[in-house]
């Protein structure tokens, strides 16, 4: 029994097979002061393997961790080493534990499964980490302040966040990590979600959104959706979802009472003005709707005296209701009338300083009521820098010799092909660049550009520089041995750069 824990422990079926590793590390130092013959002697791996086969063999423990009802004989030099929170529990006069050899720790459900992979951590610095397993490690890390252990599982959760999406994960990783204060998670958490909110709602952990980080997430006009609809329908879902979950916990009036306030705190925060005059007529037949039908149609009016030019109901909404303003902000949609897509493929065969255009229009109102007049956009795309030729430049003096210049640069150029006519009026528009990104098989937005800007008669033209990192896209131009492929070029050869253009009105 202790020789098939020590081979778990080791990761070998033969103690034999170790002996690679009492194989020592020789170095060279060149340090004249001691000697050209000498050496410095790495044998820290025999070193690691002593260690760990105290906990493997169970020889010399001091303290026995009970989880769960399972013992873990361990020791208390390795555990106040490798934890802040094991020291001061173990080693402070204060603390009860520090005079007993038997210690019960409580751990959640998740954690105690896990806990002997994260005990071997603190003996052999190894430990296997998936998406399923990691939310749980790095909160025994967090528990018990082991910070290499922090480090890893944040490093690991940020380079497999398309991973964690699409199994159902990632909406416990935003809000376990918002919880405990890692901010740069949550952030490429909340990134990943609000540009990918279809890709989310699709799997039961959607679920389990929180209200607080839910609504805070609704606030938000960088989120990237179809439309408006489409994001009613996701939190149609969530609401379900809900009501499922508190049936067996509520009274059926206490749970109405709790539907019917998650219905308007979530709801509240749809924009409705941003929807069809057709789609406002289809909400009428969803089941939600009727159920709330007096909630829903004072939303619902809000939308349709936007589209049949009510100002005055309009200025009254903005000025009275809590954030009413965003209500007529357009979000990032990426239904047909407001973007278009671009994708350029055989990225890697491209000329340096390659242009690819695109022309699409876009609607130049929300509002029914203003028609369906269209704008009319040019697209160029430098994905391999800008070169700009030699040329002269007339002067009132003369004429001046411009050298070529090159720029390093991503350069997105839009061009506003009929602008105001009037010169002293301007089209206040709000664009946004999506760029896709390939991370563990799984392609989603993964870069978010976003602006607002004023086009007119004399600024007909927008210059977007840096909108990818140049090295990054172009991995294969700093050397030619360099294989690297970008992470932001997709497809099945992942040589294909694709990015939505999406242009709203600015209301």
């Amino acid at each position: 029994m202790l020789r098939s824990t020590f081979r778990w422990m080791t990761g070998s079926s033969n103690m034999d097979s170790n002996k690679d590793n009492d194989s020592l590390t020789i170095s060279e130092i060149k340090d004249e002061s001691v000697g050209s013959d000498s050496i410095e002697v790495d044998n820290s791996k025999t070193v690691l393997l002593k260690i760990a086969t105290l906990y493997a063999e169970r020889l010399m423990n001091d303290i026995c961790l009970v989880v769960d009802g399972v013992e873990y004989p361990a020791h208390r030099l390795i555990l106040c080493a490798s934890s802040d929170v094991f020291q001061v529990m173990l080693m402070s006069p204060q603390w009860s534990e520090s005079q007993e050899s038997r210690v019960t720790l409580q751990e959640t459900p998740q954690c105690a499964p896990i806990f002997s992979e994260f005990l071997r951590y603190l003996y052999t610095g190894q430990i296997r980490i998936n998406h399923g397993v990691v939310l749980p490690i790095l909160s025994l890390a967090d528990k018990y302040n082991v910070k290499d252990l922090i480090s890893l599982c944040l490093d690991y959760m940020q380079d497999h966040i398309a991973l964690a999406a699409i199994h159902g994960t990632l909406v416990s990783w935003l809000q376990y990590t918002s919880n405990c204060g890692h901010r740069d998670i949550t952030q490429s958490c909340q990134n990943f979600i609000k540009w990918n909110l279809e890709l989310v709602a699709k799997t039961s952990d959607f679920g389990n959104f929180d209200l607080d980080i839910l609504v805070s997430m609704l606030h938000q006009s960088s989120l990237v959706i179809k439309d408006e609809m489409t994001l009613y329908k996701c939190l149609e879902s969530w609401l379900v979802h809900q009501a499922n979950r508190l049936k067996n916990q509520l009274s059926p009036d206490d749970l109405e009472a709790t539907l019917k306030q998650l219905v308007v705190d979530v709801m509240s925060l749809i924009r409705f003005p941003m929807m069809s005059p057709r789609q406002l007529a289809e909400l009428l037949l969803s089941p939600l709707t009727k159920k709330y039908k007096e909630f829903f149609v004072e939303r619902m009016s809000i939308g349709m005296s936007f589209h049949s030019g009510q100002i005055d109901r309009v200025k009254e909404v903005c000025l009275n209701e809590e954030d009413g303003c965003l209500l007529f902000e357009p979000r990032l949609y990426t239904v047909d009338t407001c973007s278009s897509l671009l994708t350029i493929e055989n990225f890697h065969e491209l000329p340096s300083y390659h242009t690819r255009t695109l022309v699409f229009s876009s609607h130049s109102c929300l509002a029914e009521y203003a028609g369906d007049k269209a704008c009319e956009w040019v697209v160029d795309i430098y994905p391999k820098g800008v070169w700009f030729k030699k040329f002269f430049l007339i002067v009132w003096q003369g004429t001046v010799e411009m050298p070529e210049h090159v720029k390093r640069s991503v350069r997105l150029s839009l061009t506003c092909k009929e602008p105001p006519v009037n010169d002293d009026t301007d089209m206040r528009v709000k664009i946004g660049v999506l760029i896709y990104g390939l991370q563990d098989g799984v392609e989603h937005i993964a870069r978010v550009t976003e602006i607002i800007h004023r086009f007119s008669t004399k600024e007909r033209v927008l210059n977007l520089d840096d909108l990818l990192p140049f090295e990054e896209l172009n991995p294969r131009l700093r050397t030619i041995t360099d294989n690297t492929v970008s992470p932001f070029l997709v497809g099945p050869n992942k040589d294909t750069l694709k990015l939505h253009i999406v242009i709203s009105p600015a209301n």
